[in-house]
C-alpha cells in the first residue's frame, strides 16, 4: 500500500514529536554528566545526561519509516536538521549580543548561559554531521529489512536499524568532536557504551513499538513497503 496516495491524521503529530526529542537531547542533555554506582557491582557508571533521551528519536525514526515508507521520513530528517541547525544559530547569536550592563543578573546569566549553550563550533558540526548520517541510515536500513522480511518479524528491523544507524552516529559524533582531546582508549569505551546504551534502550522500547506502530497502521490504514523508492537523502519528494 503507496502511503504517498494517503491523507494522514497523524503523520505530523508523529514529526513534531520527533523534532521535540532531538532538539531537547541535543540543547538540554549535552550540558550534564551523570554518575551512577551501579548496585552489586560498586562501579561507577558515567554518562551524559542526553544520551537518556536521544535514543528516543531512533524510535520515532523508526516508527515513521515503517508506517510511512522512507520518502516520509526522509522528510522528517531533513526538519529535524534545520531545527538543530536553526537553534545552533540562535544560540550563536545569543551568546554573542551585547551584554546590557545596566542590568546586574546579566552578569550571572551570561557566563550560565555561555557554559550550557556554548559549544564548540567542533563538536555542533560532529552533532550535526551524525545525527544527519545516522538517522538516514537507520531509516535506509529498515526500510530495506522490512521489503526483505516482506513485512515480517518487526523487531528485527527496529532493533536492526538502531544497531547500525547508532553505531555510526557513535563513530562519527566521538572521534570528530573529542578526537586528540579525549585519551584513546577513552573515547572508545565511550563510544562503545553509547552504541550499547542506545540499542538497549531501543529493545527495551521494543512492545511500545511494536503498540504504536500497530495502532498507527489500523487508524492511517497504510503500511508501506519501499520497493521502488529512490533513497538518495537529497529529496523530499514523497
Amino acid at each position: 500500500m503507496n502511503a504517498s496516495r494517503h491523507s494522514y491524521r497523524y503523520y505530523e503529530l508523529v514529526m513534531a514529536a520527533f523534532v521535540t526529542v532531538l532538539l531537547c537531547a541535543n540543547l538540554i542533555g549535552p550540558a550534564k554528566t551523570c554518575v551512577v554506582t551501579l548496585p552489586l557491582l560498586g562501579s561507577a557508571l558515567v554518562f551524559g545526561a542526553g544520551n537518556i533521551f536521544f535514543p528516543i528519536s531512533y524510535i520515532f525514526g523508526d516508527i515513521l519509516t515503517e508506517v510511512y515508507g522512507y520518502a516520509r521520513a526522509r522528510k522528517v530528517i531533513w526538519a529535524g536538521f534545520g531545527a538543530l541547525l536553526f537553534a545552533t544559530l540562535m544560540a550563536w547569536l545569543v551568546l554573542h549580543l551585547p551584554v546590557n550592563p545596566a542590568e546586574p543578573y546579566n552578569a550571572v546569566l551570561q557566563p550560565a548561559l555561555e557554559t550550557v549553550f556554548g559549544s564548540t563550533t567542533r563538536v555542533v558540526f560532529a552533532s550535526l554531521a551524525a545525527f544527519w548520517v545516522g538517522d538516514f541510515v537507520n531509516s535506509y536500513v529498515l526500510a530495506r529489512m522490512k521489503v526483505w522480511t516482506t513485512g515480517r518479524f518487526l523487531w528485527s528491523r527496529t532493533i536492526g536499524s538502531t544497531v547500525v544507524g547508532q553505531g555510526i552516529d557513535s563513530l562519527i559524533f566521538y572521534p570528530l568532536a573529542f578526537g586528540n582531546t579525549w585519551d584513546s582508549t577513552t573515547l572508545w569505551r565511550v563510544v562503545a557504551f553509547n552504541w550499547l546504551f542506545k540499542v538497549s534502550v531501543e529493545i527495551f522500547m521494543t512492545p511500545l513499538t511494536y503498540l504504536i506502530v500497530g495502532w498507527l497502521k489500523r487508524r492511517e490504514n497504510v503500511d508501506h513497503f519501499d520497493r521502488d523508492t529512490k533513497f538518495t537523502p537529497f529529496s523530499l519528494a514523497d
